[in-house]
């Protein structure tokens, strides 16, 4: 069982690998686009993006901890918790990252900037299909993530690449609704909910975490 494990936890290293470049080319191009067109749902993307190549560099730091301290005398009872706490700070930069978006789509809302949206519309989808091809590469040996649902390390790099599917999304339907409508303020609202979202992600994933690091039983 605990070779199981570690297959598992070796295989879901790698992938989070594969996941960390396809982020961070993709982050660095919607950047640099959302402030050439000014586009908030972009920007919010470009930057969400760039908390989760640090909160996925984090978790495979804590994948590779794992793997050189396992047996160690050092952790008498697994190194498994260097995970947990690698999930749990992850989860923070998931919240700090919601709660930027919102308070910068408030921002814009109120101080509007014009948007050239043809650019911003071609940046966002391709950082949907870079993020649909991250979803795939961590969906791929399902059964065995499934086996492992203790694996909170990769849970959270999971729900930030799902929150960067959510805001890509977003980001897509708010540039072609305000190009045909003729209105920005369409950019921030949705900007906003996807914030929202993401908040709610970052606590159910923090309650989780948190649990498991005091020892608290949760029912």
């Amino acid at each position: 069982m605990h070779h199981h494990t570690h297959d598992i936890a070796h295989d879901n290293e790698q992938k989070t690998l594969w996941v960390i470049i396809f982020t961070v080319i993709t982050m660095a191009a919607e950047i640099v686009y959302g402030y050439l067109t000014n586009s908030m749902s972009l920007l919010a993307d470009g930057y969400h993006m760039g908390t989760h190549a640090l909160a996925l560099g984090l978790t495979y730091a804590a994948y590779i901890l794992m793997r050189r301290c396992s047996g160690s005398k050092k952790f008498p009872c697994g190194t498994e918790k260097i995970g947990t706490l690698a999930a749990y700070t992850s989860a923070l930069f998931l919240g700090f990252t919601g709660v930027w978006i919102v308070w910068e789509a408030i921002r814009r809302f109120l101080y509007p900037l014009p948007i050239e949206f043809n650019e911003a519309i071609v940046v966002a989808v391709i950082g949907l299909l870079v993020n649909a091809v991250c979803i795939f590469i961590m969906e791929s040996h399902h059964k065995s993530y499934k086996a492992d649902e203790s694996d909170y390390n990769f849970k959270a790099a999971y729900y930030h690449i799902l929150a960067d599917v959510l805001t890509s999304l977003m980001a897509i339907v708010a540039l072609i609704l305000g190009k045909f409508t003729g209105t920005v303020y369409l950019d921030s609202a949705i900007g906003a909910l996807g914030g929202v979202l993401i908040l709610r992600w970052a606590f159910k994933l923090l309650r989780h975490t948190v649990a498991i690091l005091i020892d608290m039983k949760t029912n």
